[in-house]
């Protein structure tokens, strides 16, 4: 069984916020007969804290963001599904991770940030293209799969014959074409936003 143990009270003023703060302790604690977490209790700008996942953005227009922790996990796991890609067909690797992408979009879709996600979209896009590249490994190889993915002879080769890192390389002109957003869509990626 699980509890609904954790809220957030939103006011206008800090001196609001401290005294609702010690009404609620009060109540939880002598009414209810509860322990109050004071480590994560606090008074604070909305901005500040977060909340299942969530923050919000400071200025004028308040929107609703996806805390920067929330982020970091994704990134993290994102990172140890793409690093196992390196060895895996690209439908092994997105069996496992789609399932992630489409949970993790029904979960901070919610979010009123959208710029976020489709630059985690672009994010993972890239990490996969550098698994790719990696697995190719020789240039002929590279050039041979670059061609057959629609890149031009003299880009392709160009692309192939280079020295840098599949990082960088994922991010080429060449890459963009081969292993188009397209590309991934037909093979099953989800993108954490509609339009991207």
């Amino acid at each position: 069984m699980r509890y609904a143990d954790d809220c957030n009270i939103y006011v206008r003023s800090e001196q609001a916020g401290q005294r609702v703060m010690e009404s609620v302790k009060r109540f939880i604690s002598k009414r209810l007969k509860l322990k109050v977490n004071e480590q994560k209790s606090a008074v604070a700008r909305p901005q500040v804290r977060k909340f299942l996942g969530f923050s919000f953005s400071a200025g004028p227009v308040i929107r609703r963001t996806i805390a920067a922790k929330a982020i970091e996990r994704f990134a993290d796991r994102i990172r140890d599904i793409t690093r196992q890609g390196r060895s895996m067909s690209l439908e092994q690797t997105l069996s496992v991770l789609a399932p992630y992408l489409r949970g993790w979009r029904g979960y901070f879709g919610f979010c009123e940030t959208p710029n976020v996600l489709i630059q985690l979209t672009g994010w993972v896009r890239r990490r996969l293209r550098a698994a790719l590249w990696r697995q190719w490994k020789t240039r002929r190889r590279r050039r041979a799969m670059l061609i057959k993915l629609g890149v031009r002879g003299a880009l392709a080769h160009s692309t192939a014959s280079s020295s840098r890192g599949p990082w960088h390389i994922a991010h080429t002109k060449a890459l963009s074409i081969a292993l188009s957003k397209d590309y991934f869509r037909s093979h099953g990626f989800p993108s954490l936003f509609a339009q991207c």
